[in-house]
């Protein structure tokens, strides 16, 4: 059975240490080099600081840009700390336009500057483009490889014009059709161009109902249009319909890549592009702002419990229990929430049909609440011999596991609505809030009913 990429991965990582224990330079050097710079990249991550540095100096200066691309955030800044500045300027000579306004935008403003002076006008004019989009735009992703043709000349001609230019940007499946002013009219298809006859002209087998994507729609949004008409490139115009760029499809692939590592990694409160090896203080500071607001939402559950201590004193087994409540609204309050934060990610969710899926998340949780409520009031009675009990840990859970469906619907959609990522702190408040409800009806309910 062949090895998976991860496996080998693994096992280049494996291969790079015991060289680098040999003390073998050289070849760890070699092995280094004639790797892809995306498994380079891989590879940095992987390793603890001192043995990044050391195999990061191996590098070779003409792929250092691209390595440093694919590297997260926090990894190309420990990278960029020990290079010069004329280190950092050739690294950027080796990068795409549409890279390189990436990879800028994680530099100083002084360095920013050297960068622009040094190229000519022409480039430094596309590149100013590009950097006047925000980085998670259709404008920030797009690249300025997008090769334009008349709409009024043959296929012959444009044919000619390709083979004059010899090469092609990579995943060039259409050519986009401007007038003489840039204003973009429709697409022309290699396929197309290619299996029609030459005296035809560009205007009488483009299609013009293509729409192009503006430049300042959210790269999420371009991720959604990608998948859902299997593009492999789109072209990007301004407000004024003027061609501006293309998207390609190993673009959008990242940004993908991004929404599923920032959706894992918020509900820990990281960052997707967190450093695995980062120093143990910076790793400290980031985390302790979320422990210290996890630490606040315990503290309020703890008083709640400490309102029923009479109760508690009176009926340990209470006490045992109490946990089961809590647990299960959480787990069914959690299954809502992410049910409707992929709704939202994907565009499934809005204001037409927020209501039905209300309705049914509240139904779902209320059948699941008196299925294991009959469970566990059985268990509790066979385990206390008090049936008295038993209905109320039933009562409770089902109370619970209603409120949690209310949370895990409402709690995404009013964060969005005030600008904040509901995959960063809806679970967060979703805790809070069946741990507070559930201690509080479980133990209000004994309180009421089973205290003399």
């Amino acid at each position: 059975m062949p090895d998976t990429q991860s496996q080998q991965s693994n096992q280049r990582l494996t291969d790079l240490s015991e060289i680098l224990h040999s003390c073998s330079l050289q070849q760890a050097q070699r092995t280094m080099n004639a790797l892809h710079p995306a498994e380079i990249a891989s590879l940095l991550e992987s390793l603890p600081l001192q043995q990044r540095e050391l195999l990061w100096k191996m590098v070779d200066p003409n792929l250092g840009g691209q390595v440093l691309m694919k590297v997260g955030d926090e990894v190309r800044s420990t990278l960029l700390q020990d290079m010069e500045t004329t280190e950092i300027l050739a690294a950027t000579e080796k990068l795409e336009l549409d890279d390189l306004a990436d990879f800028l935008q994680s530099l100083p403003n002084t360095l920013i500057q050297e960068t622009l002076q040094g190229m000519d006008k022409q480039n430094r004019h596309r590149l100013e483009t590009v950097l006047s989009f925000e980085e998670d735009s259709a404008g920030g992703l797009m690249a300025l490889d997008a090769i334009t043709v008349r709409a009024d000349v043959t296929l012959d001609v444009v044919l000619r014009y390709l083979r004059l230019k010899g090469n092609l940007p990579r995943h060039t499946d259409r050519l986009f059709v401007v007038n003489r002013y840039d204003t973009y009219l429709g697409i022309l298809s290699i396929r197309k161009l290619l299996t029609n006859d030459p005296d035809l002209l560009v205007a009488n087998i483009m299609k013009a109902d293509v729409e192009a994507i503006h430049a300042n729609l959210p790269a999420t949004e371009v991720a959604r249009l990608f998948e859902n008409h299997d593009l492999i490139s789109a072209p990007v115009v301004d407000l004024d319909n003027k061609l501006i760029g293309r998207i390609t499809v190993d673009d959008v692939m990242d940004v993908i890549r991004d929404e599923a590592e920032h959706t894992l990694m918020s509900r820990a409160g990281l960052n997707n592009e967190s450093d695995l090896f980062a120093p143990v203080i910076k790793s400290s500071q980031q985390r302790a702002i979320w422990l210290g607001l996890n630490l606040m939402t315990a503290f309020l559950a703890s008083w709640v419990i400490s309102l029923f201590e009479v109760t508690l004193d009176q009926i340990v087994a209470l006490a045992i229990l109490m946990p089961i409540v809590a647990s299960m609204g959480g787990i069914a309050g959690s299954q809502t929430l992410t049910l409707v934060i992929r709704g939202q990610a994907l565009g499934h969710l809005g204001k037409n049909n927020t209501r039905s899926l209300l309705a049914k998340e509240v139904t779902v949780s209320l059948l699941n609440g008196c299925i294991w409520a009959v469970v566990v009031a059985a268990i509790t009675f066979f385990w206390f011999q008090d049936l008295g009990i038993g209905l109320t840990i039933a009562a409770a859970l089902i109370f619970n596991m209603f409120t949690s469906a209310l949370a895990g619907v409402s709690i995404p959609i009013l964060l969005s609505r005030f600008g904040i990522d509901p995959a960063l702190a809806g679970s967060v408040i979703l805790t809070t809030i069946t741990d507070v409800i559930g201690f509080m009806a479980f133990l209000g309910l004994a309180t009421l009913f089973l205290l003399p």
